[in-house]
């Protein structure tokens, strides 16, 4: 198994949280993992991206060639296209539907979208109205997205969901609930869109 992941979007929306949960999956099924430190701007409503390397097989190195990305997970859109150049032609698009606008010059957002609909291997998704359908807050619409992207990810989703658990367990059973509850809600929705 081998897996090449660029997780992308800006500062605040819980990307990291979803390279925790990743890894913590990852490393629980018994894969190797490697993780580029985030690059672009890590205040609220700036660019992130990460590249995320799992594998049953050791990693030499934490970045990922261009063209063999296997799987994009963005919590924007236009941050989703901004890394298509890196992705493999086989690969997956697992992107928010949601714009966050937080340039004078965004691009068109019918136009956004159109360029999404057109890839061969996309799933577009209202993190924000799956969580809120979970009875998630807001802020746990990574978990959304996460569990849209499980159903392309290679690993046991019940591995996904002890991950979910494990990581939110320090802020107590009413937070692990409702991200699990977040995270199945996103996964449902891969599972009919896939």
């Amino acid at each position: 198994m081998k897996k090449d992941i660029i997780l992308a979007g800006v500062g605040g929306q819980g990307i990291l949280s979803i390279a925790t949960v990743i890894g913590e999956a990852a490393l629980s099924s018994g894969l190797h993992i490697k993780q580029a430190e985030v690059h672009g701007m890590s205040q609220r409503g700036g660019d992130v991206q990460s590249n995320l390397r799992l594998s049953s097989e050791a990693i030499s190195s934490d970045l990922i060639p261009t063209g063999g990305v296997d799987l994009i997970i963005s919590l924007e859109p236009m941050e989703a296209l901004r890394y298509l150049g890196s992705l493999s032609k086989d690969g997956w698009i697992v992107t928010s539907s949601i714009p966050y606008i937080n340039i004078d010059n965004y691009p068109d957002t019918e136009e956004l979208s159109s360029h999404l609909k057109a890839l061969p291997h996309v799933i577009t998704l209202d993190v924000e109205e799956l969580a809120r359908q979970a009875q998630a807050p807001a802020q746990a619409s990574n978990m959304v997205l996460l569990g849209a992207a499980a159903n392309v990810l290679g690993i046991d989703y019940d591995k996904m969901r002890a991950a979910v658990t494990k990581v939110f367990s320090r802020k107590g059973e009413e937070v692990v609930s409702k991200n699990l509850a977040a995270l199945d809600a996103g996964h449902e929705y891969g599972l009919k869109h896939i």
